[in-house]
């Protein structure tokens, strides 16, 4: 196979299951009303921010403090909890703006360590 070949196979291949730009918290002032609302829940590794909105699906924001590591770590991170979200989706209570703020510990963790947590914090009675 030629580069051109692979290449062109690679950007064909569908991406199943990726979150969309829709359900992604971007803006800063979106943020800081999320964190303002002061609805949490957390452990050692992650802290979840979650506020009602008023649309027909759930929006995620995901934050990794540069003092974690370069923009390599910090993006594998981002990737990772998306696809945690996109497989565990049916546990979130729909309607909601989430910020996900990863912390140190999180980082040196294995992937199915990593699902297992949130999957874990997620699961937990105190915010349904």
């Amino acid at each position: 196979m030629t580069s051109a070949t692979v290449m062109q196979w690679f950007f064909t291949i569908k991406r199943v299951n990726c979150m969309k730009k829709i359900n992604i918290v971007k803006k800063n002032q979106d943020f800081s009303t999320i964190l303002n609302n002061r609805k949490k829940i957390g452990n050692k590794y992650l802290v979840i921010y979650y506020k009602e909105n008023n649309l027909s699906l759930n929006r995620y924001g995901i934050s990794v403090s540069k003092k974690l590591g370069n923009a390599v770590t910090r993006n594998k991170i981002k990737r990772q909890v998306k696809n945690i979200i996109d497989k565990n989706e049916n546990l979130f209570k729909k309607n909601q703006d989430y910020i996900i703020i990863i912390r140190k510990d999180f980082i040196d963790l294995k992937f199915e360590s990593k699902e297992q947590i949130i999957k874990n914090l997620i699961s937990t009675n105190e915010w349904r």
